[in-house]
Formats: C-alpha cells, structure tokens, sequence
C-alpha cells in the first residue's frame, strides 16, 4: 500500500499549520485512496484534484488549514457541507465526536460512504440533500465546515450553531474568496473574521449559488 510521504506533513508545517492533532490526522488518512486512479501519483500534490461530478478534492493545504480554524478539541458534533471525495470528512472524523455530512450529489456521497465504510469510520452520518439549507434535525452543531464558496453567510447553518459554535466558510465571488470564521456567541450574537484568500467551487442551493437546469453539474 502506498504511504504518505514524510515531506507531506513537513510542507503543511512549513505553510503554517501548527495543530498537532490536525497534522497527526493529515499523516493518517492516505489521501490517494480518495483520488481517482489515473492521477493517484499526484495525490500528495498540495494542489485541488478533479473527483467525479465535476468537483474536486481540495488541496491538502486547504484541507488542514480548515481543520485548524475549527479548533476542535473531541467529542464535538460537527455538520460538514459538500461531502465530495470523503477525504475532509475524515479529518473531522478523526478529531470530534459526531460528522453530519452533507453532499448534494448522490454519487458523490454514496462513494465517499463506500469509502469511509471500508476505512472503519463509524462516526459519521451521510445524506443528500441542499446543504446550504442544513440539516435542522440533528442541531446544534459544535462546529459547521463548508467546503464550497458561498456568495453570504447561509442563515440556516448559523441558526443550527449552538451557543460558542464555529463555522468555517469560503465567501465571495465565483472566482475569488476569502476564508471567514463565524463564532456564535452565547447570547445568540455572530462574531466574524477573515483569515485570507482562497478558492473553492460554488456552494448551490436555496441560500447560496442559484443555477439553472442547464448549468447545473449534476
């Protein structure tokens, strides 16, 4: 089985990510098995990499980067919006309690499942659905991911933070974001910072990027 290399770990130091426990989850989960076969040699590129439905895995950078910005600490109920490969959703896995995974892509979310199953994660639970929109049952939330840019802040995912919650979210244009962590205070009140520049692919649904049947990549 292909290993991780020890420059992968040494690079995402080198770019700034200091969380322990992140980084020992980015030396863990192999991310070639969440690459399609016939660029698995460029899985440990830090690049973003082309999945089926037109998406992609982002690039490792990103993935930690995101991860860190959550702050988790163990045993949080953590809600993840766009599945996708599957490979972020590990890293959540490995350091909270609870992942409520959202993709909406079928597809997507049945392979990343096929994965994660195989990997023995037992802490996660899969749906499709409009992940702009949430997924009320299973609020509060600890922590909210999402890995795809939004025009605003969808109200429904920070209706479903509790009190002291985070959430880790792309926003801005179709071609250029910036990478904004939203805290809930315990008097219900928003607190919201930038952390820099990024680019992901556009979040669709109700309170995110509206497309037409035609321009829709399902």
């Amino acid at each position: 089985m292909e290993s991780i290399p020890h420059s992968f770990i040494t690079d995402l130091r080198r770019r700034g990510i200091k969380d322990e426990r992140t980084l020992a989850s980015m030396a863990k989960v192999p991310r070639h098995l969440f690459v399609p076969a016939d660029i698995r040699q460029h899985a440990y590129d830090d690049r973003a990499l082309p999945i089926e439905c037109r998406q992609t895995i982002s690039q490792p950078f990103i993935v930690a980067w995101m991860t860190e910005l959550l702050q988790l600490r163990g045993g949080e109920r953590v809600l993840e919006i766009g599945t996708g490969s599957g490979y972020q959703t590990t890293m959540l896995a490995e350091l909270c309690g609870q992942v409520v995974t959202i993709e909406r892509h079928q597809h997507l979310s049945q392979l990343a499942r096929s994965r994660l199953d195989q990997l023995g994660y037992t802490n996660i639970t899969f749906h499709v659905g409009d992940g702009t929109l949430g997924w009320p049952s299973g609020a509060p939330y600890d922590a909210c991911l999402v890995a795809a840019a939004s025009p605003g802040i969808p109200e429904a995912l920070t209706d479903q933070l509790a009190p002291g919650g985070r959430l880790v979210i792309p926003v801005g244009t179709a071609t250029d974001q910036e990478m904004v962590v939203v805290t809930k205070g315990n008097d219900g009140r928003l607190h919201q910072r930038s952390c820099g520049g990024c680019r992901f692919v556009k979040l669709i649904g109700e309170q995110g990027w509206h497309v037409s049947a035609d321009e829709d990549e399902r």
